[in-house]
């Protein structure tokens, strides 16, 4: 952000059960699977309320906010001295606070540990590649970059039918777990003089 805020817990990513819930809560219940999702969702605003986007007026990325939107309280604290909220989803610790609208509920038998990687890496990967980027059947699509994100965009642009995904990286031991995703061909830019999109 454009204020750094410290000291806070970081982390976006995670899968966990409901230990609690505040008043008025009715979405979740202790005891449900839920992942965190930083870009949640209040339901009501037009953005909410509209299949074209997903960037919630009340619930939208915020790297300045540091605490609950209710009061701006933070729900950390070490010492008696205030650690912030990163995100609304603060993951990189055991126990977590969020609002009711940065989590989805999950089916129980998902192991939490696989599915984690659906609250970011999944879904903004295959996300941007099938409801934004559109790539038309029998397209061609290029990925730059092969990790999570990347194999997920590859994965959408799989789905979509897409006839030649080209998967670049710097790193060639990606490019046989890329074919799984979807990858047809790979190109590692240091074996090249030339810019990669020559």
């Amino acid at each position: 952000g454009q204020n750094p805020l410290f000291p806070r817990i970081l982390g976006h990513e995670a899968g966990g059960v409901v230990e609690s819930v505040g008043k008025g809560v009715i979405d979740v219940q202790p005891g449900d699977h839920v992942l965190p999702i930083f870009t949640g969702e209040c339901k009501e605003c037009p953005h909410c309320l509209s299949e074209a986007s997903n960037m919630c007026d009340l619930l939208r990325i915020n790297t300045e906010r540091g605490g609950m939107l209710h009061d701006g309280h933070t729900r950390f604290s070490k010492d008696g001295k205030p650690i912030y909220h990163f995100l609304g989803t603060s993951t990189f610790s055991k126990y977590t606070v969020v609002h009711v609208g940065q989590v989805a509920k999950i089916n129980p038998e998902a192991p939490l540990d696989k599915v984690c990687v659906l609250s970011c890496e999944m879904s903004t990967g295959f996300g941007a590649t099938v409801n934004v980027a559109k790539p038309k059947k029998g397209g061609f699509v290029a990925v730059f970059g092969l990790g999570a994100v990347g194999l997920a965009a590859a994965e959408g642009a799989r789905v979509c039918e897409a006839s030649r995904i080209i998967g670049i990286d710097l790193n060639p031991n990606r490019f046989e777990e890329a074919k799984k995703f979807g990858c047809t061909e790979f190109v590692n830019p240091k074996d090249h003089n030339k810019p990669v999109q020559e």
